[in-house]
């Protein structure tokens, strides 16, 4: 239940471009990202390379919040090699018009925390009463199930041979996708999902 709390407040934490431990997280984002490329400025057009949607990445966080920021950190951290192939679309035949990366993390953070029924006290869905068992076993179950779910996503994508505008059907079919795995009777923990193995490090 401790860690339930402690993940409820985290989600509770807007982005505030002003406080400098947010911005400080923002150039660590940006440091992974892209490990020899000079950090730019906090506005800059630069920003739109990462798929931040302009050149101030702090208007883009709106219902993801900070956490939105720490996942994609953690995965940055965790999975550098998935983190990077996404990042840079390496896997398969990319669509024209393909999804901006770091708003793609942003909705999938936001789509997690709904399937979860992470607002409510306690979950009462079948994917969030699961979700809690995982986190018995894990205090960062979240941010592993996020990377695990970016992955699925861009899996999905390259199936549906997916442009921009299906992003939101996309994003759909990952979460019945993880909710399948999630009611599967043998996981335990976010290792156990079958689409884990579809991450690298």
């Amino acid at each position: 239940e401790e860690r339930l709390r402690n993940l409820q407040q985290r989600l509770g934490v807007p982005f505030d471009g002003s406080r400098v431990d947010h911005q400080d997280a923002l150039k660590l984002l940006w440091r992974l990202a892209y490990p020899n490329r000079e950090l730019p400025p906090l506005k800059s057009e630069l920003w739109k390379d990462m798929g931040w949607q302009g050149p101030d990445p702090s208007t883009d966080f709106r219902g993801g919040g900070f956490i939105s920021l720490e996942n994609l950190i953690f995965f940055a951290k965790k999975y550098p090699e998935s983190f990077q192939r996404l990042l840079h679309k390496q896997d398969g035949n990319r669509a024209d018009w393909e999804y901006p990366f770091a708003v793609a993390g942003i909705n999938i953070s936001f789509m997690l925390t709904q399937m979860l029924d992470l607002q409510s006290g306690k979950p009462s869905s079948l994917a969030g009463i699961r979700f809690l068992k995982l986190l018995g076993e894990d205090e960062m179950a979240f941010d592993d199930l996020y990377c695990v779910a970016f992955q699925m996503m861009d899996a999905q994508w390259l199936v549906k041979r997916a442009s921009y505008m299906e992003f939101n059907d996309v994003l759909k079919s990952t979460r019945t996708q993880l909710e399948r795995e999630l009611s599967l009777e043998d996981v335990s923990s976010v290792k156990d999902l079958p689409a884990y193995n579809l991450l690298r490090w």
